[in-house]
């Protein structure tokens, strides 16, 4: 994935453990490049400049910032098929968090924060232009993209974004190098980002 990475959000919903057996990619959360803030991005105001879609009801981001580690529960982790805790890191973007699959060590899975974009889904809207592939979706009722720059998502990648606030997009990204998912990695994207939203309104 290239370091302009765009931002990439899909929805098929898939059955339990399985799922994410296929989903965890061998490299650190430092291989999913940064997404760099859009200097000409539209705001979220109510001056009729949106390009995407409200959030219908903010969530809660405190988890999500502080640990996005804690973005899925331990329940959610071991039936979606990860391996618990996860391994954090921070960079210019944001925190995010990297699971691995219990069934294929080489798959991993990101959760992450794109704190460095100030207008939330708008802000990937605005690269549109730029993305390989853009498919809006909703996730739990929340706006919702796939979306990136490269499009490898035959050869097991993946990137979902997703409209927590209107200021503020998180990210889910799978890297699906072995397993049944490999060739269509989205799903177990969708999954996982399906649990973070049903965490984060519990939360």
């Amino acid at each position: 994935m290239s370091k302009t990475r765009a931002f990439q959000l899909g929805a098929a919903a898939l059955a339990a453990a399985g799922v994410l057996s296929a989903c965890s990619g061998g490299t650190d959360a430092g291989s999913i490049p940064p997404a760099t803030p859009n200097s000409g991005a539209a705001t979220s105001d109510s001056s009729g400049g949106d390009l995407a879609p409200r959030v219908p009801s903010s969530l809660p981001t405190n988890t999500l910032l502080s640990d996005p580690c804690n973005a899925l529960s331990a329940d959610q982790v071991r039936t979606i098929g990860l391996t618990g805790p996860g391994a954090r890191a921070d960079d210019q973007t944001g925190p995010s968090c990297k699971w691995r699959s219990t069934s294929y060590d080489s798959n991993v899975v990101f959760v992450g924060a794109l704190t460095a974009n100030k207008n939330g889904l708008n802000d990937i809207y605005a690269n549109q232009p730029k993305d390989k592939y853009f498919e809006p979706t909703t996730i739990n009722g929340y706006p919702a993209v796939y979306a990136d720059v490269t499009d490898n998502r035959s050869g097991g990648d993946c990137t979902l974004w997703v409209g927590v606030t209107d200021q503020l997009s998180a990210y889910v990204s799978g890297q699906i190098i072995d397993g049944p998912n490999k060739s269509n990695p989205c799903p177990v994207v969708e999954r996982v980002a399906t649990a973070m939203v049903q965490h984060l309104q519990g939360s």
